[in-house]
């Protein structure tokens, strides 16, 4: 196929999604104000949830249509940084001090639980190619403990939130619940649609340029399926709800490795997926790990000032992170 068709292919899927975006956002404020549950667990749960939906879908099929676990290992690992960068970005355009200063320490725990199943999914690489662990498995033990580490996170989250955020002097929504998990189960179904015609496209995009699929999945189709994240937090942004945007994003990175991983291996049949990705995704989550302990001290150090008017240093450096990264991801690959 045309590279200019696939390319038009390529912004229509992300038009899609960012369309889509902006309204689960929304919905799960409301969802967030009526039940009481605070939006730093309602950005986790349930839309980090559904704006990682496109990498669910991407990495499915992926692997099942595709016959490609490097461009899904890529989409998720690449993923977690550019929603990284998206901290960084947001930063940019908040104009009351720095954003991370409006973030609850809460936020803290979702960030080191993340460091914590980043490194998991890096040591499942290294260990099943560079000591043959548990070799022939259908599913390999570690992705079963990524899994576990995943369900504990959220728990942990889940004790950790309760009574601690009140939304009760929130104003009113005028939508109603029942409107608000309609709105929600539209626009999450809308993206993962979306999602799998990114798959198709990355892949077509590989082919025509001669790119690996490991830089592809962590480059393009990162970026793509990490459009939610981005729209979902500049919306939540705009409500006045950065709690709700942070939390989003930090929380999309622990669905990424705890769950969507898991589910990668499940749905490859031809033995564990950690042994055939390619092991620039090791390096890839050490730079997420990196840019996460800099939103971690960002948020441990509050009361800062703005050094400069467009910036602070935090995401000066979560930028910086990014472009370097990147730049050796592609001389690696």
């Amino acid at each position: 196929m045309d590279a200019t068709l696939l390319w038009v292919q390529l912004a229509a899927a992300a038009g899609i999604i960012l369309f889509a975006a902006t309204f689960m956002a929304g919905s799960a404020d409301v969802i967030a104000i009526r039940t009481g549950l605070g939006r730093t667990f309602i950005g986790v749960v349930m839309l980090a949830t559904a704006t990682s939906l496109p990498e669910l879908g991407t990495g499915v099929s992926s692997i099942v249509w595709l016959d490609e676990p490097d461009l899904a290992a890529g989409d998720a690992f690449g993923s977690n940084v550019f929603n990284l960068l998206i901290i960084g970005l947001l930063d940019f355009f908040w104009r009351n001090g720095p954003l991370l200063n409006r973030v609850s320490a809460g936020a803290v725990l979702i960030a080191g639980l993340g460091v914590l199943v980043i490194g998991l999914a890096a040591a499942s690489i290294f260990l099943h190619q560079e000591l043959d662990f548990a070799s022939g498995s259908f599913i390999s033990p570690l992705s079963i403990v990524i899994l576990a580490a995943f369900v504990a996170s959220m728990w942990i989250l889940y004790k950790s939130e309760q009574g601690n955020e009140d939304t009760s002097d929130e104003p009113e929504p005028d939508t109603s619940m029942q409107r608000a998990f309609v709105v929600y189960g539209a626009s999450a179904t809308t993206v993962v649609v979306a999602a799998i015609w990114l798959a198709n496209v990355g892949d077509g995009l590989a082919e025509e340029l001669s790119l690996e699929r490991s830089f592809v999945g962590t480059q393009f189709l990162a970026l793509s399926t990490s459009l939610p994240e981005l729209a979902a937090s500049i919306a939540a942004i705009r409500i006045g709800a950065p709690e709700l945007a942070i939390s989003n994003v930090l929380g999309s990175n622990l669905f990424n490795m705890g769950f969507i991983l898991f589910v990668d291996d499940v749905v490859y049949t031809d033995g564990a997926v950690w042994e055939v990705v390619a092991s620039v995704h090791i390096f890839t989550a050490l730079v997420a790990m990196l840019m996460t302990a800099v939103v971690i001290i960002a948020l441990v150090t509050q009361g800062r000032g703005r050094p400069g008017r467009f910036f602070t240093f935090e995401a000066a450096m979560l930028v910086g992170l990014y472009l370097g990264g990147s730049a050796l991801i592609f001389q690696l690959t």
